[in-house]
């Protein structure tokens, strides 16, 4: 994984939007319908489209959208076996329950499945994965940028969308998932991409489960963390990076755990890089969490410097402030430029235009040059 040597380099969290032609295929086959002919070429063309897109904006470390997945969780219903039937959440978000109208106005677009474990999880083959693979270094190579990353669905994710109804516990939920995606997770090491773990569930269930203590989230945050360090056992620590965050919406967030109150834990991951949300009203003043928290050696921070949920276009100068903050604190080279999280987290939502999204995404390079002039 490249770091910010030379200059500070850009990126973002995964998901970016799919033509509408492909969603509405995605969305046909995530219901069990005929997707319709030429799926395949349609996830080609929009990876290719995506990551030329990325490079014109001048995004340095670039994906293939997740063009392929009906979302970066519940995508693994297609790759799994022992899932069925229906599952749920296993609870709403503390604040929109606060306020039901605005949460139906917020849930009532969302279109996919959501089933449950309902046998033993295992995986069935790792087509769907290295064709992801092969159509984003087919867009890589034709593209000038400078890294390439591939997002997965953590254990601990899968088991917040896909609830288990087969396990005796949920130890034994989390240990299977981890046993069965390290699969993927080294298929997308061993082709020489870097690995982004996605894991809302460091952050968001705090909210979503009111029942449960601090303490009792914190060790449950810490054996997600222990199933991620497991799964990923071959694969070296700076190839690798998370996400975390409370949630991708626009919505009061006034339940949200605080991040000094969880990153002793996200430390403990394997993982090198932190991607996470730093740009949003309710988080962007935790930079100063690291005043006096230490990034440990050979960890490195991707802070949201763009809202993934608003159809604001940041200011360059903003942005670049936002990566100055860490990088004076932490070090230039221990700072990615991203975003807060993924602009089509599932493929039906989308909070921010699409060609908004790609002027977010300039503005975030054209900050990031500010950045690198002052910090250089």
């Amino acid at each position: 994984m490249k770091r910010s040597v030379e200059h500070i380099l850009t990126t973002h969290t995964g998901s970016l939007p799919r033509p509408p032609a492909l969603t509405q295929a995605l969305q046909r086959r995530d219901r069990g319908e005929p997707e319709g002919a030429g799926l395949e070429q349609q996830v080609r063309d929009a990876v290719a489209d995506v990551v030329q897109h990325q490079a014109d904006a001048g995004v340095s470390v670039v994906n293939d959208g997740e063009a392929s997945k009906i979302g970066y969780s519940t995508y693994v219903k297609e790759r799994l076996e022992g899932f069925g039937g229906e599952g749920g959440l296993p609870g709403l978000p503390a604040d929109l329950t606060e306020f039901p109208d605005y949460m139906q106005r917020i849930m009532g677009g969302l279109d996919f499945e959501l089933p449950a474990c309902v046998g033993p999880v295992s995986y069935r083959d790792l087509d769907a994965v290295r064709t992801d693979i092969s159509n984003l270094k087919a867009a890589v190579a034709d593209a000038e940028v400078e890294d390439a990353f591939m997002t997965a669905a953590s254990p601990g994710v899968i088991s917040v969308f896909l609830q288990n109804q087969h396990y005796p516990s949920h130890e034994e939920y989390i240990a299977a998932l981890a046993d069965v995606m390290k699969a993927e997770y080294d298929e997308i090491h061993g082709a020489g991409l870097v690995l982004q773990l996605d894991c809302p569930d460091l952050a968001m269930t705090r909210h979503m489960r009111r029942d449960e203590s601090l303490e009792d989230f914190r060790r449950r945050a810490k054996l997600h963390v222990e199933a991620i360090n497991h799964a990923t056992r071959d694969i070296p620590g700076d190839e690798m990076r998370i996400h975390l965050c409370w949630g991708n919406y626009e919505g009061p967030h006034n339940h949200d755990v605080p991040l000094r109150e969880i990153i002793d834990i996200v430390f403990e991951a394997r993982p090198a890089a932190i991607s996470f949300e730093a740009a949003n009203p309710r988080h962007e003043h935790e930079w100063t969490v690291f005043e006096d928290v230490k990034l440990p050696d050979g960890k490195a921070l991707i802070p949201g410097v763009l809202d993934s949920t608003t159809n604001y276009v940041e200011h360059p100068e903003l942005v670049a402030q936002r990566i100055i903050r860490y990088a004076q604190l932490v070090g230039r080279e221990n700072v990615i430029a991203g975003s807060d999280c993924g602009f089509a987290t599932f493929a039906s939502f989308l909070a921010v235009d699409p060609a908004i999204t790609w002027a977010k995404l300039g503005a975030m390079a054209e900050g990031a040059r500010l950045a690198s002039a002052q910090l250089w």
